[in-house]
């Protein structure tokens, strides 16, 4: 999956798409600056807009869905 999310993170212009966990939550990546993958691929960082962050475990990640308005990610 951390794959999938670097090739989405390449795609120009940057398609706003979200995270989604096994237990269902979804975390919003709006822009490029809201995410960050360590090198070494185990986790991936969102910074949320109310400053906060959370750091999701790369086995738990389930997909990428689409904004609402967006294009599908990975399209």
């Amino acid at each position: 999956m951390i794959a999938d999310i670097r090739h989405h993170l390449e795609i120009t212009p940057f398609v706003p798409f979200a995270i989604r966990m096994a237990d269902g939550r979804e975390y919003p990546v709006p822009t490029i600056d809201h995410i960050w993958l360590p090198p070494r691929g185990g986790r991936v960082m969102v910074e949320m807009d109310d400053g906060g962050a959370v750091t999701l475990p790369a086995l738990l990640i389930s997909g990428l869905v689409r904004v609402s308005g967006a294009e599908k990610p990975g399209s």
